[in-house]
């Protein structure tokens, strides 16, 4: 996930310069190259790098220290949300914000990491919902 997630940050900005936009499907879908400096979806602006960073290195604890009350499939969903959020943080710390560029028109720019992120959540979410009989555990 981070591999793609950068290789795709990497072409973006090699063909598209920051504040550039390109549309792809007019009115719909837009190739936008802007750096975020916010937490996500471009919100929360004002927060501290170490914050995204602590909240990483949580999510990592998590996956590699594999606690018993994290079922299998969270695990596999956090695995994602962990790839999303560690593609984010590589461009935290090399350029001090994130590279966006899936412009949806009516939502803020986002990325491919991002996409992980909130699907690696909702993974776990929709897990944890599951009782553990429902998933034939015992």
């Amino acid at each position: 996930m981070v591999a793609a997630d950068q290789a795709a940050k990497a072409l973006v900005g090699s063909v598209l310069p920051v504040g550039a936009s390109v549309p792809v499907i007019p009115g719909v879908l837009a190739l936008t190259h802007v750096h975020n400096p916010g937490v996500a979806f471009s919100l929360l602006r004002d927060v501290p790098a170490s914050l995204p960073a602590a909240l990483t290195a949580v999510l990592l604890a998590l996956l590699f220290g594999r606690p018993r009350w994290v079922p299998p499939p969270a695990q596999a969903g956090l695995a994602v949300l962990c790839g999303g959020a560690v593609g984010n943080l590589v461009d935290r710390v090399r350029i001090g914000a994130v590279v966006d560029y899936v412009d949806l028109r009516v939502w803020p720019v986002f990325n491919l990491a991002d996409v992980a992120v909130t699907a690696g959540a909702a993974a776990v979410l929709l897990a944890l919902a599951i009782p553990s009989s429902a998933r034939g555990e015992r």
